[in-house]
């Protein structure tokens, strides 16, 4: 593979991770934020009695901006916290494929940073 093309897809797998992982994360911190509120009522304050639900997101998009300035450790972490979700709650966990494609998303996007990182390495 030539220099120019190595670029080329390092920043095709940036450009994909950084979008992927901003759409992803701020889409599923609004579900999580708002799915449970109703429980609460109907107005803001449910809303700000569910956000705890919503904090693990919130770091999700922590780490994407941890991705965008230094994507090995942004990637990294990302990557690991897959792992782990995937072993705390498919494997220990009831299997569900919602889960399961959650966690998928968050390895991919992790796994775009490092190859990114990997090709311009």
């Amino acid at each position: 593979m030539s220099m120019s093309s190595s670029f080329k897809w390092a920043n095709f797998s940036r450009l994909t991770a950084r979008i992927l992982g901003l759409i992803f994360g701020i889409l599923i911190f609004i579900f999580a934020l708002l799915s449970g509120a109703e429980a609460y009522g109907n107005d803001f304050m449910a809303i700000l009695k569910n956000s705890p639900n919503a904090l693990p997101w919130l770091f999700f998009l922590l780490l994407i901006w941890l991705a965008w300035k230094n994507e090995f450790l942004g990637g990294t972490i990302i990557t690991i916290i897959g792992i782990a979700m995937l072993f705390l709650f498919q494997i220990i966990g009831n299997f569900m494929i919602s889960t399961f494609v959650i966690i998928l998303m968050v390895l991919f996007i992790g796994n775009l940073f490092l190859l990114s990182w990997w090709l311009r390495k």
